[in-house]
């Protein structure tokens, strides 16, 4: 398309480059979903677009050193003494910027999509899933080195940012068409990432029996395990996942496999992000969180008192949670929104034997 008119308006921070416009534009279409990320572009439009997301480094991560540390504000130092440049102007303290300061994630999405393929798109939670990730990254050497496991990865754009000092990433998803997508996003990143790490899309089907799918028996399966792959998931020690709370089908599905995983091999931690979605239910004539409920089934906020009737319900529940305070993450996406129901959770298998 020519013309700067044709092009659609993404708000920041995703920049369109590329779009691929329907062949048949008479053809009727499922119902379609959009990302709040997206709000702005004209849904008329459909295909993959290539997106640039940076990512900078906030003013409370200060590089000292050669190594950046998070500092908390001291209010005693606001007021300090300022002093006059040669023309009589105030002279402020500036931050030295460095080579790290910024950097920028090419990621291939979709503007809407169906509901079964949402992993299309890039979603709110996203986002604060990866300003933690990058947080943790920034701050300590947590996940240096470590085997990392996506779920309902869609785009792949936390696992890429873990690509950049894990030695192995395996981004899994459901779907050969986001699968592709995934690994397009892999490639398009591929320069970036150190040569010492290995990143794999992979399928992985909650609902599907276990162990997933491997290559021995799907041979022209593309995105199938090879069982040396399956070995080294068993040794992750860190599981992320971010806007995967929607259906409770799928939620039950989920937590299924979270059982298989965080119960095996090393011990794992899960950090989750969601966003609480609202809508109105006739049992309850109220506006309700539903899918937010249904994960609340699963996970024991570590930090509830419960009544001694209520321990062995306490005992019985498979997973302990934290939920991780947001205000003391900083924004290293730029210019998102991180809205008011979004929440972020550490998660871990307390079930014994």
């Amino acid at each position: 398309m020519d013309g700067d008119d044709d092009e659609p308006h993404i708000s920041p921070p995703i920049q369109p480059e590329t779009m691929n416009l329907p062949e048949d534009s008479e053809k009727e279409e499922e119902d379609h979903v959009m990302s709040e990320i997206h709000v702005g572009c004209p849904p008329k439009f459909s295909g993959s677009f290539v997106s640039h997301f940076t990512f900078s480094i906030p003013p409370d991560v200060k590089y000292i050193e050669s190594k950046y540390e998070y500092e908390v504000v001291d209010d005693s130092k606001q007021h300090q003494e300022v002093s006059l440049d040669d023309d009589g102007d105030l002279s402020l303290p500036r931050r030295k910027k460095h080579s790290k300061d910024k950097f920028v994630v090419d990621i291939r999405h979709n503007i809407t999509s169906s509901i079964p393929k949402v992993g299309l798109q890039v979603w709110r939670a996203e986002l604060v899933l990866a300003d933690f990730v990058l947080h943790k990254m920034f701050t300590s050497s947590e996940f240096d080195g470590i085997v990392a496991v996506e779920l309902g990865a869609g785009t792949g754009l936390v696992g890429m940012l873990l690509a950049r000092v894990a030695k192995t990433v395996f981004l899994t998803d459901h779907g050969v068409e986001i699968l592709e997508n995934c690994a397009k996003t892999v490639h398009l990143n591929s320069a970036m990432l150190p040569s010492k790490t290995s990143v794999y899309v992979r399928e992985l089907d909650w609902k599907a029996s276990w162990p997933p799918m491997q290559r021995n028996s799907a041979p022209c399966h593309s995105y199938a395990w090879n069982p040396s792959e399956f070995e080294e998931l068993e040794r992750a020690s860190l599981l992320v996942a971010a806007d995967v709370i929607y259906s409770d089908d799928l939620t039950d599905a989920l937590f299924g496999t979270l059982e298989r995983l965080l119960s095996s091999g090393l011990k794992k931690v899960l950090y989750l992000a969601l966003e609480k979605r609202y809508n109105f239910s006739l049992d309850d004539l109220d506006v309700v969180a539903n899918g937010y409920s249904c994960f609340r089934r699963y996970v024991r906020d570590e930090s509830d008192e419960v009544e001694h009737d209520d321990l062995e319900n306490r005992s019985l529940c498979a997973f302990v949670g934290t939920r991780i305070d947001l205000t003391e993450i900083p924004r290293y996406a730029d210019n998102y929104d991180r809205g008011q129901d979004v929440e972020l959770w550490q998660i871990k298998y307390a079930r014994e034997g």
